[in-house]
């Protein structure tokens, strides 16, 4: 009889655990200033060479002048071994040094974005989105932000 209710007890012990061992912010860890931004998207399997060819052409070239400026400071490309269907396959993430990196500043926005279509045209940009749409579709667009464990 006793037998039945070990699983709740176990589980009982275990949250009274948890909540006795909280962290502290700065004390067990510490938030880092730099900001993960993450673009989740599914794409057609049989155009995933072809997404990754269009994004080469226009966002790493809009990437590297966001670098230049010191807004970002990395940007990966992650594509998904296998496939689910209805499932995200390829990753975009850039890292922002700072929140304030994302914030709206109209002067230098507007200098950023005339650098990027002298390199990639406004109308090759959409050119290209036009194409993506065809076989990509976003699944989730989030902002990350690491934290370092203090010793």
């Amino acid at each position: 009889m006793f037998m039945k209710y070990v699983p709740a007890i176990g589980a009982g012990i275990l949250l009274l655990s948890a909540t006795a061992a909280s962290a502290d912010m700065y004390k067990d860890y510490t938030p880092d200033a730099g900001i993960w931004s993450e673009t989740v998207v599914e794409v057609d399997p049989n155009h995933i060479d072809d997404y990754l060819v269009g994004l080469k052409a226009s966002q790493v070239p809009a990437l590297e002048v966001m670098k230049k400026h010191g807004l970002i400071d990395n940007y990966i490309f992650m594509v998904k071994d296998g496939y689910n269907a209805g499932a995200p396959n390829v990753i975009i993430a850039t890292h922002y040094v700072n929140a304030a990196a994302m914030e709206p500043n109209q002067a230098r926005d507007q200098m950023i974005e005339k650098e990027i279509y002298a390199i990639f045209s406004k109308e090759k940009g959409e050119a290209a989105v036009a194409g993506y749409e065809k076989y990509r579709k976003f699944t989730e667009i989030n902002n990350w932000r690491t934290i370092t464990f203090t010793k």
